[in-house]
């Protein structure tokens, strides 16, 4: 079970799996969080994903596994058309590919150079990843979230 609390379809599915473990009043209360914070949720994806939706991103990171944040993307209407690790193992591509969608491209430890131009090529929308990668993209005007340290 990959329990990740980005986005609220995952938040959901974490709470649940999580319950599941538990009583039936663990399991009704589960679904009395997600009840309570549903409108809110809600609110945030009707204010934000009309604009998003049909957007793309690409991510490239190190610690923060991509795969984690790859529902809250999709909760927001944005593809994610690319993904890899600088710091990754066998296990975590396993448990990557079935969170990508069919066609995502998945790289290992690539380059600043070689990111520069699969971003070229694909032209996302947004790149999420870290500090050596920022001011690359931001610089070349390409929509930047950095991954690490959430400034």
């Amino acid at each position: 079970w990959n329990s990740t609390f980005f986005g609220p379809t995952k938040i959901e599915e974490s709470l649940r799996a999580i319950g599941e473990r538990f009583d039936d009043t663990i399991k009704a209360n589960v679904e009395k969080v997600i009840a309570k914070y549903e409108p809110v949720m809600q609110a945030v994806l009707d204010e934000y994903k009309p604009r998003l939706e049909g957007k793309t991103a690409m991510l490239f990171v190190g610690g923060l596994r991509p795969r984690h944040t790859v529902g809250a993307y999709e909760d927001l209407g944005i593809q994610i058309t690319g993904s890899g690790y600088e710091f990754a193992h066998q296990d975590d591509y396993d448990r990557t590919a079935p969170e990508m969608a069919k066609g995502t491209i998945i790289y290992d430890d690539v380059s600043e150079f070689e990111l520069e131009k699969f971003v070229e090529e694909f032209k996302p929308d947004l790149v999420g990843s870290g500090i050596k990668e920022k001011y690359v993209f931001q610089k070349s005007g390409i929509p930047f979230r950095q991954m690490h340290s959430w400034d």
